[in-house]
């Protein structure tokens, strides 16, 4: 059995070492910039790939917009009901988004929108998963804040560390 499975072990150790140096090329192209601490340089590159240009938003719900966090509305006439995410922006950036708002949380303690929303995070954990959906939103406006020059991360409550890319 052993003799069988060394083909396959020898694959699975060279597409490690390949997406490692993948991963370092990635990183690679956010430098020696300095970067939120939980963020990371691979999360920062990876947004920064699949929305190409931060520039291109005019506003905070055209970021909003793109990610597909925000809630879908049933309105009629003067009542107004919001229900799940619409899901229509770009699948990989929520990823991401989503990913990075748990490591945020726990590293950016000073974060504005983690201190705006902290009673409702002590919640159960369907309202924690919400609020980590609506925080993803939140972080692709500040990103996209931040990498437009519209704020600096101090204002948006985030510590820096230059990246280890």
């Amino acid at each position: 059995m052993r003799e069988q499975l060394q083909p396959v072990v020898a694959q699975i150790r060279s597409a490690k070492a390949q997406l490692d140096r993948l991963s370092e090329q990635i990183e690679a192209l956010v430098g020696q910039e300095k970067i939120p601490i939980g963020l990371g340089a691979l999360t920062i590159s990876l947004l920064d790939g699949e929305v190409c240009d931060w520039q291109r938003f005019s506003h905070r719900k055209a970021v909003g917009s793109y990610t597909g966090c925000c809630p879908s509305e049933h309105s009629s006439g003067g009542v107004q009901r919001f229900g799940a995410i619409d899901r229509h922006g770009n699948k990989h950036v929520r990823v991401l988004l989503v990913e990075a708002v748990w490591r945020l949380l726990r590293w950016q303690p000073n974060w504005h929108a983690r201190c705006k929303y902290l009673q409702k995070l002590n919640h159960g954990a369907s309202l924690k998963k919400k609020m980590a959906v609506a925080l993803a939103r939140q972080l692709a406006i500040d990103i996209w804040r931040w990498r437009t020059g519209r704020a600096t991360a101090a204002e948006l409550g985030w510590a820096l560390s230059t990246s280890q890319g």
